[in-house]
């Protein structure tokens, strides 16, 4: 895998920073987005193992700053071949208690920074006819889930996003897949109460909380030659939660 490059956006914590790790360990050059928070946890560690990395301050819904983070991978690294569209947000209510604003934000920051993305980064792939574009969609967004209308949208927006560019980009051999994950252990999952995960793990058959690995491990196998034929499939990684 030595030379190839993949940007991981919203990887300064929780499943993006699982991903930015996993590929650095497997020889990927890792471009690491954030929003607010700089990763220094993650740097740390990305250091110790003595990865090629680069930290690009932006955020996705911004058209400008989605095109920066691909222009700052090509100029650093000489391509791009593996996005991961990792970045997403959460501003949970029950519908008619949602502000206008809390559903449209969520949506520009998950939705249409996956699409801003996704476009800035296929330029870069088509011209090589080679690359691999990977959406973190969630099982909210295939089955929906009370007081996340917003993100359920959002996440079911991705699905339908991923099979179309999936079917415009198969022909220059660029892939397209969306990972489905469940509740894993991130600091999303974090902040729920003991009822709250209790009620939750009563609803999956495997019985337990998934972990980032779980989703960074699907993710390098889709950006590999052994998913060279698997284009436009969404993948649930949920313990059957979804089934």
């Amino acid at each position: 895998m030595s030379n190839k490059t993949c940007l991981i956006t919203g990887s300064s914590r929780g499943i993006g920073a699982g991903c930015a790790l996993l590929f650095a360990r497997n020889g990927y050059n890792v471009v690491v987005n954030y929003t607010s928070r700089e990763p220094q946890d993650l740097v740390a560690q990305l250091e110790e193992m003595g990865a090629s990395y680069l930290v690009v301050k932006g955020d996705v819904s911004k058209p400008e700053d989605a095109q920066h983070l691909v222009d700052a991978a090509v100029e650093t690294f000489g391509s791009l071949d593996v996005l991961v569209n990792n970045a997403g947000i959460t501003k949970d209510n029950l519908m008619l208690r949602m502000k206008a604003e809390d559903f449209s934000q969520v949506l520009d920051v998950n939705l249409l920074g996956t699409f801003n993305m996704t476009k800035a980064a296929s330029a870069v792939m088509m011209k090589k006819r080679q690359g691999s574009i990977i959406n973190i969609s969630s099982v909210v967004g295939l089955r929906g889930n009370a007081g996340q209308v917003n993100y359920a949208a959002s996440k079911a927006g991705i699905i339908g996003l991923t099979k179309s560019v999936a079917k415009e980009l198969a022909k220059r051999s660029i892939t397209c897949n969306a990972i489905a994950p469940g509740f894993i252990e991130t600091e999303m999952t974090d902040v729920l109460s003991d009822k709250v995960k209790e009620r939750i793990l009563q609803d999956i058959p495997m019985g337990t909380l998934g972990k980032t690995q779980d989703i960074a491990q699907l993710a390098l196998f889709l950006a590999s030659e052994g998913s060279r034929y698997i284009t436009g499939q969404i993948i649930a990684v949920d313990g059957g939660m979804s089934m």
